[in-house]
Formats: structure tokens, C-alpha cells, sequence
């Protein structure tokens, strides 16, 4: 447990003394350490495998350079100036937890741990909750940019304890990204778990993305039977227009890569995809939330039906369906291809940012939107020329209740509603498999329907479990119940949501 005793109150003054520490030397905490010394700061480090930490300092990437390497956690803590920074990454989990109690006896009131992992927000409201009852203070941030955006510069997303943000503002807005204006791709972003849930729904964002890239991948080559360098050209071509990401550039460079033998790369890798969790967790915190988050959730199962690789298999030799070529035009294929693209990625923001606002809803974040986009403008993995338009969307309105309903998204979205349908149907007609595109454009139809088959669902639960409905001539809030078969009675259900 923290410590009460006296001690003379020492700041970033401190001579000999580290800024900040680092816990954990994978790659990912490795890269923010050398990011951090580059940056002209102290950093201290230490690893639960002590030889880790000699290769590193002393033979490694950060020989020679302004790193402290510490054999224990006692010693490491005495290396940090105060308040202490401890910034933990390892892995998500019991890990986080095993930390936190080991670092505890070595500090004091006022220090701050940090948990720069992807840990899962509710751990993160309780570790907060619980780190402070300790006197000290707690940040739970997400990290995004992967191996090279830790180096040079990521996206950093951190929540907690918000006294701890002075302390750290300065180290973590220095070894952020920065947009071309120069703004820091990092900002407070709320109480507890707010910084998590930031990442978490960014790291949902991101599974969509993926996924939409990569139907449109397999449309090109199955439906199109285009080649990798033809398809190379395309991407290389949307990289520069509206579609200007990350995730585009590298899948342009992924279709350009080829073995020593001239073979495409991207062809002998084995069609099952992983997942570390992230994405089932935006998944089922929409639907805690009541949220219609459709494409993320069909992203997520996309993978899980990818890994059933020996049954698809086996199911392709007797299940039958169209397997035919697209006889259209393929130049016109290929330009709906990428409005259908466009306007599917702007649903999946629309459905991200309506989770965003129900979760400040409902754990009293105070979230700032636009902010939030500008984070993710720049270091992380969905970084895009898109979000600078979210920013502008907000600060037209920050009550925006749907991106949908912003006049530049609106407009961008009718433009490309035909292709968008084209591009849907011959996906169906050629039997190629668009779930996550094909869910955007359901979610489209469905939230600009006055009027959905909804009232018949209603009567059907009413039928055989009295769960009542409300009525369009009733003001909203009166439930009634129909004796559908004139045996049922009169006693009906209380009405919940689950």
C-alpha cells in the first residue's frame, strides 16, 4: 500500500532521476521508450525477465542512449522522479492486475500508474476506482499506430485519474502523432475507463475498415478477376481521393509485394484470420447499450467464419451457388466499388460515434467528438483524411445525434447510393460474400425508414407473452395487451428493456 512518510516534495527538476518509466520490453514497449528518449526525456525501464533488460540497454536498440535499465521494481521506482509515472505494458489482463499490486508497496501518495495496453474498460473503471483508494492515481490509455506508430509517433487516447493529466500531458502530447496542423493526436479523454472505451470502439472502427477493404479485394479478384498489379493500381489510385487511409496505403503495398521467386505474397497466405478481442467487445457493448452497431458486429463474425477454414472447405465441394464472372462494365465495377466503400465506411463511423454517445451517456463521460476524430487523425491504424471531416461535422453541431444526418455526409452518401446498390446486388447475384458493405447499407435503409416491420414483431411478442406495445394513436410511454386468442386474459408482462 502506499506509503505516508515525509518526503521533501521533488519535481521534473529532479537531476539523475528518470521522467517516466516503463514496465514491459516487447515491441510495443520498447518503441515508446526509444520514442520517449528521443523526445529528449529520462526513461527508466524494467522487465519481469531481468536479462531483457541488459539486452536492451546494453546490447540492444537502447545502448548508449538516456535509459535507465532496473533489476527490480524497487530500484526501478527509485529511479522515477516525483510524482512517479510507472507506465505498464504487458499484457491485457491478469497481468495489469499482478503489476499494479507488486508497484504499490513502492509508491506514494500522488504517483501514477499508467496502463497503456488493451485492457478492457469495466478493468479499468475498477482499477481506477481502486488504485485511488490507495492515494495514488490511475490512467488507463489507449495506444494505437502498432509497432511503428510507438516509435515515431501514435495515437494515445488516456482516461483515469484526472488529476494525473498534468503530469503526464507533456511526455504523452510529445511522442504523440500530430496532424499536419500540428495539433497532438492525443487528448484527455474522460473519468475511469473513457480512455479504453475510446480505443475500444476505435479498435471496432478499425475491424470494419479491414473487413470492407477486404470484400472489396475479393470482389476485384473474384468477380472482376483482376490481377494483383491491376489492383494495385486501384488502391494506389483511392489512396489519393476521398479514401486517403492507412489501412488503404498498406493494402496497396500488401498487393505489390511479391516472394524472391516473383510470386505474390498476399496469394499463399492461408485465408483465416485472428482476433485479439477487441472487436467482440465493441460488439457486445453495443448491444449492452441497445445500439445497432451491424457492421462491426458482421466484421467480427466475418473472422470467426474465415477460421472455420477445414468446414468451408468441405462445404464448398457440396454446397452450390453462383460462382459466375461479372459481365458488366469492369472500369464502372471499380468506380461504384469505391463510392460503395466510402459510403460504407462513413456508416460505420455513424454506428461508432452513436455507441460513443450512448456510453457518456450512460457512465457520465463527457466526451468531446471532434476531438476524438482528431486523435484518430493521425499515428493510429484508421487514420484517414475522412476524419478531419467528423471534426468539422461537430463543430457544426455538437449535439449531432447521427453522422448520417450531416449535410457533408449526407451529401457524400446520396451521391453514392446508386453504386453502393450495384455493387450489393452483383455481389449477391455472383454469389461473392459482402457482409460488413451489404450490413451498411441495411443500417442505411433501415435508419432512413419513418416506418419499420417493427410494430408486427411487437404484436408477435404481445401474442405469445403478453410483453404489450404501444400504439400510434397513444401518446409514447402507454402499453396495452391484446387478448390475441380470447383465452389469453388480461394480465400482461411489465414492460423492460434487457
Amino acid at each position: 500500500m502506499a506509503t505516508k512518510k515525509k518526503t521533501t516534495s521533488k519535481t521534473s527538476s529532479q537531476p539523475g532521476l528518470a521522467d517516466i518509466g516503463v514496465v514491459g520490453l516487447a515491441v510495443m514497449g520498447e518503441n515508446l521508450i526509444l520514442n520517449m528518449e528521443s523526445k529528449g526525456f529520462t526513461v527508466a525501464c524494467y522487465n519481469r525477465t531481468t536479462s531483457k533488460v541488459d539486452d536492451f540497454v546494453k546490447r540492444g536498440r537502447a545502448k548508449g542512449k538516456n535509459i535507465i535499465g532496473c533489476k527490480s521494481l524497487k530500484t526501478f521506482c527509485k529511479n522515477l522522479k516525483r510524482p512517479r509515472k510507472v507506465m505498464l505494458m504487458v499484457r491485457a489482463g491478469e497481468a495489469v492486475d499482478a503489476f499494479i499490486e507488486k508497484v504499490i508497496p513502492h509508491l506514494e501518495k500522488g504517483d501514477i500508474i499508467i496502463d497503456g495496453g488493451n485492457s478492457h474498460f469495466p478493468d479499468t473503471i475498477r482499477r481506477t476506482e481502486y488504485v485511488e483508494s490507495k492515494g495514488l492515481l490511475y490512467i488507463g490509455t489507449g495506444v494505437s499506430g502498432g509497432e511503428e506508430g510507438a516509435l515515431l509517433g501514435p495515437s494515445i487516447m488516456p482516461g483515469g485519474s484526472k488529476k494525473a493529466w498534468p503530469a503526464v500531458k507533456k511526455i504523452f502530447q510529445k511522442i504523440s502523432a500530430h496532424t499536419d496542423e500540428g495539433v497532438p493526436c492525443c487528448d484527455w479523454v474522460g473519468e475511469n475507463g473513457a480512455g479504453h472505451f475510446v480505443k475500444m470502439v476505435h479498435n471496432g472502427i478499425e475491424y470494419g475498415d479491414m473487413q470492407m477493404i477486404c470484400e472489396t479485394y475479393q470482389m476485384m479478384k473474384s468477380g472482376l478477376r483482376m490481377s494483383n498489379d491491376q489492383m494495385e493500381a486501384v488502391f494506389t489510385r483511392w489512396n489519393r481521393g476521398v479514401l486517403d487511409s492507412y489501412l488503404i496505403e498498406i493494402t496497396r503495398d500488401i498487393l505489390g509485394y511479391r516472394e524472391p521467386d516473383g510470386a505474390a505474397t498476399l496469394d499463399v497466405i492461408l485465408d483465416t484470420a485472428g482476433q485479439k478481442g477487441t472487436g467482440k467487445w465493441t460488439a457486445i457493448a453495443a448491444l449492452d447499450a441497445g445500439q445497432p452497431l451491424t457492421l462491426i458486429g458482421e466484421a467480427v463474425f466475418a473472422r470467426c467464419l474465415s477460421a472455420l477454414k477445414e468446414e468451408r472447405v468441405s462445404a464448398a465441394k457440396v454446397l452450390k451457388g453462383p460462382s459466375g464472372r461479372f459481365r458488366g462494365d469492369n472500369d464502372q465495377m471499380v468506380k461504384d466499388l469505391m463510392q460503395a466503400l466510402y459510403a460504407s465506411k462513413i456508416v460505420s463511423y455513424a454506428q461508432g460515434y452513436q455507441l460513443l454517445q450512448a456510453a457518456a451517456e450512460d457512465y457520465g463521460w463527457k466526451l468531446k467528438y471532434g476531438e476524438i476524430a482528431m486523435m484518430w487523425r493521425g499515428g493510429c491504424i484508421i487514420r484517414s483524411a475522412f476524419l478531419g471531416k467528423i471534426k468539422e461535422a461537430f463543430d457544426r453541431d455538437p449535439k449531432l445525434t447521427n453522422l448520417l444526418v450531416d449535410p457533408f455526409f449526407q451529401k457524400a452518401v446520396t451521391k453514392a447510393q446508386k453504386s453502393w446498390r450495384r455493387v450489393v446486388t452483383a455481389a449477391v447475384e455472383m454469389g461473392v460474400p459482402m457482409p460488413a458493405i451489404g450490413s451498411a447499407l441495411a443500417y442505411y435503409d433501415g435508419y432512413r425508414s419513418e416506418r419499420l416491420p417493427a410494430n408486427l414483431l411487437q404484436a408477435q411478442r404481445d401474442y405469445f407473452g403478453a410483453h404489450t406495445y404501444e400504439r400510434i394513436d397513444r401518446p409514447r410511454g402507454k402499453f396495452f395487451h391484446t387478448n390475441w386468442t380470447g383465452h389469453g386474459g388480461s394480465t400482461a408482462s411489465s414492460t423492460y428493456i434487457a
